[in-house]
């Protein structure tokens, strides 16, 4: 949208400027920090207009504006909100605000259109509406400043230092109202003291000093990556401002970090046979570790032939006995427990979609590595501690809510720790908190982008990540959970209670696969029906073997969850193990005519056809002469005509016939009409089998 080439410019014989090059892009907000003196103000003024530059040159959307009015600009579709409010002390609020569309010249209901908006953004204007501006507070004044630049609907925003002078609550106030700017599409360029806050506000930064850009990228980049946080910020404190770039520039208000802050909680291993080197000595411990403090392992491993001195590298993972859910529920309500009582602080639960509730217990250290491991998820997913993080999953008996606590504490985020259900009550909290990061179910992740879209209040909420966990989704259900919330990121968490809980791996960076935490655990994919181990790339059951675990350690425990390892380094850089997104389970295949259908099957070829909502049913029937029947109750995608029913269902039919060699019976129905729910919403109703099972 705005380049800026090699601009100078001058007060007289004094440079301010020195060969300013930029780039701001349309939606993105840019952030300009550095001290006073900097050349700050007069960038924006010289890009305003207000200022004429003496060398250089300023393009809008590739045109040269070099030199324009700022009435010019106005109509170009820019607009200032000035350092120091400036606002027309002797005229009302309402004056001030008219004369932000002076150079527009617009119609008289236009005018109230754009009024009203002000209004509906900034409702303490609207109380005060004929007050004299000269006696509003600071904060108030500051409102009406940029009330008074959004009356010219700009396309490009510039903000010149807003928190200038308010109280840290005001701040809160005004940062919010940009972020909601920003969500609207409106491209923003601030110039800001307080690095932390433009930092966090932005997409883009750069820093000035002594008229002359010294540093600048991405401003994730520079908060998260420890080299150019120091370059670019250093270690500035009150008592020591020098200590960073800005700081002797002479910026002294500068509060950054909490301390401690961004520990790194990613492994040290340079390569792979690090990592294995790892494992092997994990391995080694747990064997000996379940031989002398469970029973019931020292038994399975006796009859295996397994001693712990026995294992000597990881090729004798195969000679292990299989653990499985049996196990758990023989062993209620303490299985598998390998230390004594007075070591366990905790138990947990598995929620119980599968059957009986599984009991898993834990000892602090158990405790301080699911934390770690979780708080390597936030990591991974870009959470820092200026995100504030809304978790919507349940808490109890259920690791869930608990794991994403901590891992949340312990990176230095805000938890906002609500819990699932009560809509309303997560709708008012990320109006009211601004939280930035959502944790849910993929259900309810869905049922609240649907709530938002249906208040249409995205640019009103802060939320730019949704890390959700615990059930499959469909390519087309992450898409309308992103655009309903805004544009938001997606991440896919991975992990079950017997594996201390959710945090286990998370969705890659680059979103093409689960990086797991090879350093906690083994992961073996293995053939559900003959368990012989599956090639790298082929579909198969996980199973897993603790490497740290103390207090209700897992031996090749077979999870039922179905995916794969994928081979070869990600293109994320991580040098941590991977595999795909969970597929289905083992044991929850539809079998249907001779056929395995994975859930997760229905999910892709659905997702591929144009008009067809992400949520449906699968209902499984046995006729009188013995025939299965599988009819497949589908939601249309929101705004899609009923009568485009008949092509939609032949081509639905034609593609499941296709990929999966059955045919099924198809029934549309109306987008929103299949249920929604804050937790595990279950999509398979299988009748066929009427009696009890024994």
């Amino acid at each position: 949208m705005l380049t800026i080439k090699n601009l100078t410019a001058h007060y007289g014989a004094a440079q301010a400027l020195f060969g300013i090059d930029m780039e701001i892009e349309a939606g993105q907000t840019v952030a300009l920090v550095g001290a006073n003196g900097a050349g700050k103000s007069t960038l924006l003024k010289c890009v305003m207009g207000l200022v004429r530059p003496s060398g250089g040159e300023i393009l809008l959307e590739g045109k040269s504006v070099t030199g324009s009015s700022p009435a010019r600009m106005v109509r170009h579709g820019l607009a200032l909100s000035p350092e120091g409010r400036e606002v027309f002390a002797q005229l009302s609020v309402f004056e001030n605000l008219q004369l932000g569309a002076i150079p527009l010249s617009l119609a008289k209901a236009e005018e109230t259109r754009r009024m009203d908006e002000v209004f509906a953004r900034f409702p303490k204007l609207r109380e005060r509406r004929q007050q004299l501006a000269g006696t509003l507070s600071g904060g108030e004044q500051q409102m009406l400043a940029m009330g008074r630049a959004l009356m010219a609907s700009p396309r490009l925003l510039l903000l010149d230092e807003p928190s200038l002078g308010l109280a840290p609550r005001i701040t809160d106030e005004i940062f919010s109202i940009i972020h909601q700017l920003s969500r609207s599409g409106t491209t923003i360029l601030i110039v800001e003291q307080n690095a932390a806050r433009a930092l966090s506000a932005s997409d883009t930064a750069y820093l000035l000093a002594g008229g002359k850009i010294v540093e600048q990228g991405k401003s994730r980049d520079l908060l998260l990556d420890p080299a150019l946080r120091a370059a670019f910020l250093g270690a500035a404190s009150q008592d020591n401002p020098s200590a960073s770039r800005l700081g002797a520039a002479g910026l002294t208000n500068i509060r950054l970090e909490k301390l401690p802050m961004h520990t790194n909680f990613m492994p040290s291993f340079n390569s792979g046979e690090e990592l294995e080197a790892h494992q092997l000595r994990g391995l080694q411990w747990t064997i000996r570790h379940a031989f002398e403090g469970s029973p019931a392992y020292r038994a399975k491993l006796e009859a295996a032939g397994v001693t712990p001195e026995s294992i000597q590298s990881l090729d004798d993972l195969r000679r292990l006995p299989f653990t499985t859910t049996d196990d758990l529920r023989d062993g209620y309500p303490f299985p598998l427990k390998s230390v004594p009582f007075e070591q366990l602080v905790r138990v947990h639960a598995s929620s119980g979609t599968t059957g009986k509730r599984k009991v898993l217990c834990y000892t602090q250290k158990d405790l301080d590595d699911w934390t770690d491991m979780f708080a390597r998820c936030y990591q991974s997913a870009g959470i820092t501690p200026l995100d504030r993080v809304q978790i919507a999953v349940g808490y109890g008996v259920w690791t869930a809510g608990m794991g994403f606590q901590l891992g949340c504490e312990k990176v230095g985020a805000l938890a906002v720790p609500v819990g699932p259900g009560n809509i309303d009550m997560h709708i008012q909290f990320l109006l009211d908190f601004q939280s930035t990061v959502f944790c849910s179910t993929a259900s309810m992740a869905l049922l609240m982008a649907e709530e938002i879209h249906k208040r249409g209040i995205a640019d009103k909420i802060a939320v730019r990540k949704i890390i959700y966990g615990s059930e499959r989704s469909s390519r087309s259900m992450r898409k309308k959970i992103s655009e309903l919330f805004g544009g938001a990121e997606l991440f896919d968490i991975t992990g079950l209670t017997e594996l201390y809980g959710p945090g286990a791996g998370i969705e890659c960076s680059d979103h093409d696969c689960i990086h797991y935490w090879g350093d906690y655990y083994l992961m073996e994919i293995l053939d559900p029906e003959t368990l012989a181990p599956m090639p790298e790339g082929e579909w198969g059951e996980m199973v897993i073997t603790t490497l740290c675990k103390e207090g209700s350690p897992l031996i090749r425990y077979r999870t039922r969850d179905i995916t794969r390892i994928i081979p070869g380094p990600c293109t994320c850089g991580s040098i941590m193990p991977r595999h795909s997104r969970i597929k289905g389970r083992s044991d929850d295949t539809i079998k249907f005519r001779g056929v395995n259908i994975y859930p997760s099957s229905i999910d892709t070829i659905l997702s591929a056809v144009p008009g067809l909502g992400s949520e449906y049913q699968i209902h499984l029937t046995r006729g009188d002469g013995g025939r299965d029947h599988l009819r497949l109750v589908v939601e249309r995608a929101e705004g899609v005509a009923a009568g485009r029913g008949p092509e939609l269902i032949h081509e639905a039919g034609h593609q499941i016939k296709r990929q999966l060699m059955v045919t099924v019976e198809l029934e549309l129905v109306d987008y929103g009409s299949l249920p929604r729910s804050d937790r595990k919403i279950q999509r398979v109703f299988d009748s066929r089998i009427q009696d009890e099972i024994v």
